[in-house]
């Protein structure tokens, strides 16, 4: 009986269709694959981009309004916006000989624009309306170019 039923296992594979010799996949097809993930990532990686950069933005407007909103209580107690040397670290560490100063008025210090490099601050303001300027350089990092994040109304 084992006989035969070798005879018939070895039949049966010889009569199944034959596949494809190498079981691989050729050049042509992975090039076509690659082509085709080089195209989606082309129409879909700007995409993506413009919402992180729109995002970061988006923080950078809110992280200036609340030291904003920081900056106001300092004026509060304290009857005067922090001067430019004293900087926005004054709102988290006393400055010498003031008195009324409540801090600290944010609490995890100082925080930076959300591509990494510090808030601008000067006081008195430059810009007409505002008692204090407050900005990021946006994502170029540069002052006065059209990327700039700031707490003032630009004048038309």
């Amino acid at each position: 009986m084992g006989k035969t039923m070798n005879a018939r296992v070895s039949k049966c594979r010889m009569e199944l269709p034959s596949r494809r010799r190498g079981g691989g996949f050729t050049l042509i097809e992975l090039l076509l694959v690659l082509v085709i993930l080089a195209t989606l990532a082309a129409i879909v990686v700007p995409r993506f981009t413009k919402r992180s950069e729109q995002a970061k933005i988006t923080a950078a407007k809110t992280q200036i309004s609340y030291l904003g909103t920081a900056l106001s209580n300092f004026e509060v107690d304290c009857g005067r916006f922090p001067s430019t040397e004293e900087g926005l670290e004054a709102l988290v560490t006393q400055p010498a000989s003031l008195d009324g100063w409540h801090g600290a008025y944010i609490e995890k210090g100082v925080p930076d624009d959300p591509w990494g490099h510090p808030y601008i601050y000067r006081c008195p303001g430059q810009h007409t309306g505002v008692d204090y300027d407050l900005f990021s350089a946006g994502p170029d990092g540069q002052e006065n170019t059209a990327d700039d994040i700031f707490n003032w109304k630009e004048s038309k």
